[in-house]
């Protein structure tokens, strides 16, 4: 049998401010198929095709920021003065590979416009759609393309909203559609990730396991405690910073005098700013893992309102905390996460 084991993952990472506050910046989307009311600002380039020199110019620039970004191309670990993020090498139309941002908490994937600049796709030849975001929801622009793969994924002709910004340097943002039946192997220390069918396999014994379920097929939740609150935890590779809903406050705030907080503010891949509470927690718990973080931001932000998470304790795990791992693995046949922790600590 597989020995277990407790891991403790303390950190106090610099987070990002701007205005004077700290700024939890996350880029999970729910794209709902609606139109747009009223008109679009698009970022059409001038008419070109593909292989015209503006977006040969655009491809090569993009090229650049992969190969000359100093960080690590691909998996960049949380250290004591960043945060870590997962950036997958995404080719769409056969071009790239572009980098874009994992992210476990999006139902669909998106890019900026300097990838439809690179593709000769004009912004105003599809219909705006309704993006929904950690903080509020836009109306954006879209460009639709015959295929956008990596590893094993493929997706065939998805319409691909314009985000303003992906966080990072990355390009877009690789959401949840074509991750059924996948593996996604991410590996820290090494730089690598790796996206296959699953075969279901089997964790070596140096991994901590932990099952979890699928909400909309690809959101990954798995079943927490924190200090003796049961909680719905929430794996967002695309989020910067660990967020908690006002349940969850409340039920802890019941249970001890001693959590106060301080103003806070989250603002959102949309750019819709909501407040908050940044506020000490107990340790999160699951499975033989245990997560310690000095400061949680409390809000009941948009994303948990449309996935009905406002009546329940919930709490969405971001990269602050995961990029802490040396490697990460999401089984989504097996419905497992396989962890292996770092050596020596927190980085």
């Amino acid at each position: 049998m597989k020995e277990a084991f407790r891991a403790f993952l303390g950190k106090r990472v610099h987070r990002g401010r701007w205005c004077g506050v700290r700024v939890a910046l996350s880029c999970s989307l729910a794209l709902f198929t609606q139109w747009a009311s009223g008109t679009v600002a698009t970022v059409a380039p001038p008419g070109a095709p593909p292989a015209s020199p503006t977006s040969s110019a655009a491809i090569e620039e993009l090229a650049d920021i992969m190969v000359q970004a100093p960080e690590p191309r691909y998996v960049s670990p949380t250290r004591r003065d960043q945060i870590g993020r997962i950036w997958a090498p995404v080719m769409i139309n056969g071009h790239g590979p572009f980098r874009m941002v994992l992210d476990t908490g999006a139902s669909h994937s998106a890019v900026t416009s300097l990838v439809a600049l690179a593709l000769g796709i004009p912004t105003d030849q599809s219909p705006p759609v309704i993006l929904h975001g950690v903080t509020g929801f836009a109306s954006v622009p879209t460009i639709r393309v015959d295929t956008l793969t990596v590893g094993d994924l493929s997706v065939d002709f998805p319409t691909l909203p314009i985000v303003p910004d992906a966080l990072g340097g990355a390009q877009g943002i690789l959401g949840g559609e074509g991750l059924v039946g996948k593996r996604v192997f991410i590996d820290f220390r090494h730089d690598k990730i790796v996206i296959t069918y699953s075969r279901n396999e089997r964790s070596t014994r140096d991994f901590v396991d932990v099952p979890f379920h699928s909400v909309r097929q690809t959101l990954v939740v798995v079943s927490a405690v924190i200090g003796d609150v049961r909680v719905k935890a929430i794996i967002d590779t695309g989020g910067q910073t660990t967020i908690a809903n006002l349940a969850l406050r409340d039920a802890l705030s019941r249970r001890s005098t001693r959590y106060r907080g301080t103003p806070d503010q989250i603002i959102g891949a949309t750019k819709d700013i909501q407040d908050g509470e940044m506020m000490p927690m107990p340790a999160i718990e699951f499975g033989s893992v245990k997560i310690l973080d000095t400061g949680v931001t409390f809000a009941d932000i948009y994303i948990f309102k449309q996935w009905k998470l406002l009546h329940e304790p919930a709490i969405l795990i971001g990269m602050d905390a995961l990029g802490l791992l040396d490697t990460l693995v999401i089984d989504y046949r097996r419905h497992e996460l396989q962890m292996r922790m770092a050596r020596g600590g927190a980085g």
